[in-house]
């Protein structure tokens, strides 16, 4: 039986998820990501664990379907028995998502609902039917925004989204207490990745803006969220339940 513990990450082909995926792996567990539509970028990213000497594999898994999720629950299982002689995970990342700009009155219902689909009803019911996967005394980690926090015109649907994540989190903290399983939030401020990477290079102007806006007088890199988030993977982590941890660099402070 396998004994090293693993952690699976949505959307960890790039971006965030990818420095989580790194960032896990070199804490000495072994990672499975899944991509939505860049089978290259999780091929990538599963070469980079390789020659850091982990274990990584890639599953193709489309957040917005839900009627889906038992198929990749089947996948995901035997592939953890073909791999690691396991049909459980110890700790899931719900990272999948994308970024979303639009007023409050330029805001469509499609583009509502698009948002809703990933990061709210995907995350809740992948959570769900993953429940049985997960390991007594593991983890769940959601990825929320300190945009739930703090304000930005433009943001309004896709922070109302990340405040339910952090409510849907305390209660998953509670509701798994019994089984020793934690669950946390992690809330990144502005990150220098793919997610935010058009805009800054059409407007620079504001990351100058947000460094100012920042306790640390800097945007955030990517591995600023990975070391937090492979730091709730580890037993140094064990009294931390329930709780949003913000990794921001101090903005609005």
């Amino acid at each position: 039986m396998n004994t090293t513990k693993i952690a699976l990450i949505t959307g960890g082909s790039r971006g965030l998820g990818k420095d989580m995926a790194l960032s896990i792996v070199k804490k000495g567990l072994n990672v499975v990501i899944s991509y939505n539509s860049n089978e290259t970028a999780a091929l990538d990213t599963v070469n980079q664990i390789t020659m850091l000497g982990g274990k990584c594999i890639a599953l193709h898994l489309d957040t917005t379907k839900v009627a889906t999720f038992n198929t990749f629950k089947k996948q995901l299982t035997q592939e953890l028995n073909d791999q690691w002689n396991t049909n459980k995970i110890d700790y899931l990342i719900n990272n999948a998502g994308f970024g979303h700009n639009a007023s409050i009155a330029e805001t469509t219902e499609d583009g509502f609902d698009d948002l809703l689909n990933v990061h709210l009803k995907g995350v809740f019911f992948l959570t769900q039917t993953l429940l049985d996967t997960l390991n007594d005394g593991g983890g769940i980690i959601n990825i929320s925004s300190g945009l739930a926090r703090f304000s930005f015109p433009g943001y309004a649907a896709y922070a109302v989204m990340k405040g339910a994540i952090e409510v849907f989190t305390r209660y998953l903290a509670k509701e798994l207490g019994e089984r020793k399983i934690k669950a946390n939030t992690i809330a990144p401020g502005a990150i220098n990745t793919d997610f935010n990477k058009e805009r800054f290079e059409q407007a620079p102007q504001i990351v100058d803006m947000i460094a100012s806006l920042t306790a640390l007088g800097r945007v955030g890199e990517s591995d600023d969220i990975g070391s937090v988030v492979a730091f709730l993977c580890t037993n140094d982590a064990r009294w931390v339940n329930g709780q949003r941890i913000e990794a921001s660099g101090g903005m609005f402070v």
